[in-house]
């Protein structure tokens, strides 16, 4: 007999049993989470260069702006936004299922006790007097999870835990993208309202300059009329233009946590519509597996429902609980603690499952269904986070391309409006050159602008698609709603009812 069996061999037999118990419940039935192998492009589709491949420069993007206020109103919300502090909320919520799971793993003891005052009214011994009985009693119980239901079960939690962290930071981005997005459109609106103005203003000198030439005999009453409708045809932009920026304004009031007028006379004053820094990198498309909130979102619901999986499928094995209560009884208080009052009783608690109609084995098809659909939902939203890439990437390049050529317009128009005018003023060129070369000029100028205004959003719709936003710290185990006499007190009064 070798030494090892020989040792087994002198060991109690409830020893041996318990130490059969303990190595059963290091084991875990379902399958064992692995992140799932994506085959993703070597790089972008739009890269022209090796330059792509440098990692993008995604912390605090947007003060690659170079606009204050823009940084601040980031910030704010940052702290003030309702569907951060929502956001926030969950995580306290999952992070509570978590310590509830782990719960699960631990032993559950009880105590009670009791005080009963009684009297035998059918003896007629003298000794039939009223008596009081006092009780005191303590449950435990452990479950031994032998094959992984409540290990699985705290895996999951973990996993949720996870989850809503990355709901948080694509909450942020989107916060931070739409924060950004707003603040460019209202600055844009602010540049077109004030062209739209000049160019009414420029429009009417002519009206009155066409007035006094046919006053004077020069002009014909279709061109008064022509130059009046221009000037009023300009004029009629400005209200949509202001109804724009005011919409715009009111949607930064309301993201920043606050009413949707409470940013009115903070942005009143015109400011320049934002530039980026171009171009950025946009390393390689692997690297939106780290970077992209809702890829790693969508990766640890798939992680928390494979678990699930485990946990169904551990309900269809037996199940072992070790219970024990310890009670004591007596007509005297002083008296619970003598060995002749106190009982107890330990053991083990076997449940096996035998016959349900095939509930359990449906329950675990629910589950791998279940895993399957967040398996599906990862893959489509690798394939989002890419095409995102891809599309912005071209769009930036391309509206840079377009910005470029109307640059070139805006100041060809700019110089044939101002010799238009000056030979309409002498009398050298008819009147319908001088109204073509405004009209002209106030769309080229005006397109140039909202091209501005594209690139600042393609700038940031790239940095969203790769996946930057916030990465500040943000503490969110403060709740919102801190309650006092949360223990035993008096009910109150529900004064809301009429």
């Amino acid at each position: 007999m070798t030494p090892a069996i020989s040792w087994l061999s002198k060991m109690p037999q409830t020893a041996i049993t318990l130490s059969a118990v303990f190595w059963l419940a290091a084991c875990s039935v379902g399958p064992d989470y692995q992140t799932p192998a994506v085959s993703l492009p070597a790089q972008w589709g739009e890269a022209k260069s090796v330059k792509s491949t440098e990692p993008p420069q995604l912390s605090q993007w947007w003060r690659r702006l170079d606009d204050p206020t823009l940084n601040a109103l980031i910030e704010e919300a940052v702290q003030s936004n309702l569907d951060v502090a929502n956001a926030k909320a969950k995580i306290r919520e999952a992070r509570a299922q978590y310590r509830q799971a782990g719960g699960t793993l631990l032993p559950s003891v009880e105590g009670s006790g009791s005080v009963t005052r009684a009297k035998n009214g059918l003896s007629t011994s003298t000794n039939s007097r009223p008596y009081n009985q006092f009780q005191a009693g303590l449950d435990a119980s452990w479950e031994l999870d032998l094959f992984g239901a409540n290990r699985r079960s705290v895996e999951a939690a973990g996993y949720g835990m996870d989850a809503a962290e990355e709901e948080l930071r694509s909450t942020l981005l989107t916060l931070v993208g739409d924060i950004a997005s707003n603040y460019a459109a209202a600055r844009g609106y602010q540049a077109r309202i004030d062209l739209a103005k000049r160019t009414a203003a420029s429009q009417r000198e002519t009206a009155g300059l066409t007035r006094d030439k046919f006053e004077a005999g020069a002009s014909s009453a279709v061109d008064v009329a022509n130059a009046a409708g221009q000037a009023s045809s300009t004029e009629a932009d400005i209200p949509t233009l202001e109804s724009g920026y005011a919409e715009a304004v009111h949607r930064l009031g309301v993201l920043t946590g606050r009413v949707p007028a409470a940013l009115v006379e903070r942005l009143a004053r015109v400011a320049p519509i934002p530039s980026p820094r171009l171009p950025i990198p946009t390393g390689v498309p692997a690297d939106i597996l780290l970077s992209r909130p809702d890829v790693r979102l969508a990766e640890r619901h798939l992680a928390q429902y494979t678990a699930l999986i485990g946990q169904a499928e551990a309900a269809r094995y037996p199940s072992i609980s070790l219970v024990g209560s310890v009670a004591t009884s007596s007509t005297r208080i002083g008296d619970l603690a003598k060995n002749s009052s106190i009982s107890w009783s330990f053991g083990p608690s076997l449940n096996v499952p035998i016959f349900n109609g095939g509930q359990l084995k449906a329950a675990v098809d629910i589950a791998e269904a279940q895993r399957d659909q967040y398996y599906l939902a990862f893959r489509s939203s690798v394939l989002t986070a890419l095409e995102d890439v891809e599309n912005a990437t071209i769009a930036l390049a391309q509206e840079r391309i377009r910005e470029e050529k109307l640059a070139s317009s805006v100041t060809a128009y700019r110089e044939a409006a101002t010799l238009a005018r000056s030979l309409y003023q002498t009398g050298s060129s008819s009147f319908f050159d001088q109204l073509d070369a405004e009209r002209s000029l106030y769309s080229a100028e005006d397109s140039f602008i909202q091209s501005r205004i594209a690139i600042a959003n393609d700038y940031i719709a790239l940095n969203k698609a790769l996946g930057g936003g916030w990465d500040g710290v943000i503490d969110a185990s403060t709740p919102e709603i801190v309650d006092t006499d949360t223990g035993p007190h008096a009910a109150a009064t529900d004064n809301s009812k009429p």
